[in-house]
C-alpha cells in the first residue's frame, strides 16, 4: 500500500508538472492558455492585432469557439488608441444582429489588450474572391448582390441603434472593406470590427501601409479626415458592389501616386457594361452611392438597401443564405472541412489530458525479502497493513465477558447448596 500510495503521488506531480509546462513556455506556443480562453491556433496577423481561433468552456463543461484579437503592444501601448479602443469595442458589445459578428468581451490579460468575438466559419470576402481567382470559378452575381445586401441590413442596425435611454449611438463602422465582411459555409454574411477603425484613426503611430491599404474603400470626407455619418460606410459598400460587379478593383493608382490621394480625389468610375437584366437600374444605384459629395448618395443604408432589393426581384436575381452556403460548400468546403476535423481531434487531445511517462518507484521490501510465488501461480500478496491498524488477534473481548458471567453463576448455584 506505501508502494502504490506514493507510486499515484509521483503520477499526480507528473501531471500537474506538464499542464503546468505551457504557462512557463514563450506565449508563441499552442494551446496555451489566456484568462479564461484556450487559444488553438493562429487565424492571422494584421497592422492592428494577432488573431487567434480560442475555446471558452464553462464550469459544467459547455464549450464554444471564439476568436481573440490581441491588439499588437505598440498600438495597446499608444493611450489614445486603447481608448477608443475600449470605448468603441463596449458600444460595438452592444450590437446584436444576425449580421454583426458579436463582441463578447473586451479586456486586459498578461498585459495585452483584446476583443473576444463571435467565430464564423467560413472566409472573409477577400479570401473567397482570392480562392475563386484562383480555382477560376465566377461568383454568381445573386450572390454578389445577397453579400452587399446583408452587409447593408447590418449597417441600417447598427446606424440606428440608440442606447437604453433612446439617443442615437452614432456609429459609423469606418472600414467598410472585404476583410471585414465575413461569409460562413451556411450562407451568412456578417459585418466585423464596428469601432477599430475609430481607434485607428485615434493614434497616430499607425503603420502607413495599412493605412494606404483601407484607402481604397475610403469615402473623399474620410481620406480628408472630415467628420463621418452613416453616408460614409454607404460609399464603402457601393465600392464593394463596383468591384464584385466589375471583377477588378475600383481605384487604379498610378505609378508612385499614393492610394489616399486617389480617394480624397474619388474620381466616379462607371460600371462596366455585363449584360445583366435592368443593367442600367443597377449602374445607376452603384453610380449613386460613390458620388464623392455625400449630400448626392444615398441618405442611409436602408435606402440604399430597399433600392437594391427591389433592383435584385425585378432583375431575378434574387438569392438567399441557403443557397448561398450549398454554393460555397460545394466549390470549397474540402479543405476548411479537413481543417475542422484535425481541430476537432486535437480538443479530445486536450480534453483527454497530456501523455504522462511513469517511471515506477522502488520496492519498499528489497527482493530478497519478498514471499516467493504461490504454486498456484497466484499474484504476490501485497504487504501486511501496518500493525496500528489492525485489530490484535485472538479471543474476541464479547467471548472473555460471556465466561466470566458463567462463571459467576456457577459459583453462585454452588453457594446456594
Amino acid at each position: 500500500m506505501e508502494h502504490a500510495s506514493t507510486l499515484l503521488i509521483r503520477v499526480k506531480n507528473a501531471f500537474m508538472m506538464v499542464a503546468e509546462k505551457p504557462q512557463a513556455e514563450s506565449s508563441s506556443r499552442l494551446p496555451r492558455r489566456f484568462g479564461k480562453y484556450t487559444l488553438l491556433d493562429t487565424l492571422g496577423k494584421g497592422g492592428m492585432a494577432e488573431i487567434l481561433l480560442a475555446r471558452e468552456q464553462t464550469n459544467l463543461g459547455a464549450t464554444r469557439l471564439l476568436v481573440i484579437k490581441q491588439i499588437l503592444p505598440e498600438l495597446a501601448e499608444n493611450p489614445a488608441f486603447a481608448d477608443v479602443l475600449i470605448r468603441e469595442g463596449k458600444l460595438a458589445a452592444r450590437l446584436t444582429h444576425a449580421n454583426v459578428v458579436q463582441v463578447t468581451d473586451l479586456g486586459r490579460y498578461e498585459g495585452k489588450l483584446f476583443l473576444a468575438m463571435e467565430y464564423v466559419e467560413g472566409f472573409d470576402l477577400n479570401e473567397l474572391l482570392r480562392r475563386c481567382s484562383k480555382s477560376k470559378i465566377a461568383l454568381p452575381v445573386e450572390f454578389a448582390l445577397l453579400i452587399v445586401a446583408e452587409t447593408l441590413r447590418a449597417l441600417d442596425y447598427a446606424h440606428r441603434r440608440t442606447d437604453d435611454e433612446g439617443n442615437p449611438l452614432g456609429l459609423v463602422h469606418r472600414d467598410v472593406s472585404p476583410s471585414n465582411v465575413l461569409v460562413s459555409f451556411e450562407g451568412e454574411v456578417k459585418l466585423c470590427d464596428f469601432g477599430i477603425a475609430h481607434a485607428n484613426e485615434a493614434a497616430r503611430d499607425v503603420a502607413g501601409e495599412q493605412i494606404q491599404g483601407k484607402a481604397g474603400y475610403m469615402s473623399p470626407e474620410q481620406a480628408h479626415g472630415e467628420p463621418l455619418d452613416a453616408r460614409a460606410d454607404v460609399f464603402s459598400a457601393g465600392v464593394i458592389l463596383w468591384e464584385l460587379l466589375a471583377g477588378r478593383r475600383y481605384y487604379r493608382p498610378a505609378e508612385g501616386q499614393p492610394m489616399i490621394a486617389l480617394a480624397r480625389s474619388a474620381p466616379e468610375q462607371p460600371l462596366p457594361e455585363r449584360g445583366l437584366a435592368h443593367e442600367d437600374a443597377l449602374r445607376g444605384l452603384v453610380a449613386r452611392a460613390l458620388r464623392p459629395r455625400r449630400e448626392e448618395r444615398y441618405p442611409s443604408a436602408q435606402a440604399m438597401l430597399r433600392e437594391l432589393e427591389t433592383l435584385m426581384v425585378q432583375a431575378g436575381l434574387v438569392a438567399n443564405p441557403l443557397r448561398f452556403g450549398s454554393w460555397l460548400r460545394e466549390h470549397f468546403a474540402e479543405e476548411t472541412l479537413e481543417r475542422r476535423r484535425a481541430r476537432e481531434r486535437a480538443l479530445r487531445a486536450l480534453d483527454t489530458g497530456p501523455p504522462v511517462v511513469i517511471t515506477p518507484l522502488p520496492p519498499t521490501v528489497a527482493p530478497e525479502e519478498l514471499p516467493p510465488p504461490s504454486s498456484t501461480g497466484s499474484a504476490v500478496p501485497p504487504p501486511a497493513m501496518p500493525l496500528a491498524s489492525v485489530p490484535s488477534p485472538g479471543f474476541p473481548r464479547w467471548g472473555l465477558v460471556v465466561v466470566g458471567v458463567v462463571v459467576v453463576l456457577l459459583l453462585g448455584a454452588l453457594a446456594f447448596r
